[in-house]
């Protein structure tokens, strides 16, 4: 059996920013990032260090909503790029295997 990739359209896209950008002033999104904590590698890196990551990219068909959102540090957040979340766990396991070695 094979998928074709949904086409993601430039629109969605941008109605899915504003929806993020809405997101932001939130108190759910205040609260998120006043732990200062990065989703992906658990360090504590201050609220202001903090970026909204969309955990399925929009690229990918993500949307932004509560459940596709995380706080990330900026480092997490431009090293996972558009990548789904497996493949970014991929990436992490090949790296700490690296580091094992």
């Amino acid at each position: 059996m094979h998928f074709e990739p949904e086409m993601i359209s430039e629109q969605d896209i941008r109605r899915e920013k504003e929806k993020a950008r809405q997101l932001r002033k939130t108190q759910w999104w205040i609260r998120k990032i006043n732990q200062g904590v990065c989703y992906y590698c658990n360090q504590e890196v201050g609220k202001s260090n903090l970026t909204m990551d969309h955990v399925v990219p929009l690229s990918r068909g993500g949307k932004s909503t509560k459940g596709n959102i995380v706080a990330a540090c900026k480092e997490c957040n431009n090293k996972k790029k558009y990548l789904l979340p497996i493949e970014w766990e991929e990436y992490l396991k090949a790296l700490s295997d690296r580091e094992v070695h």
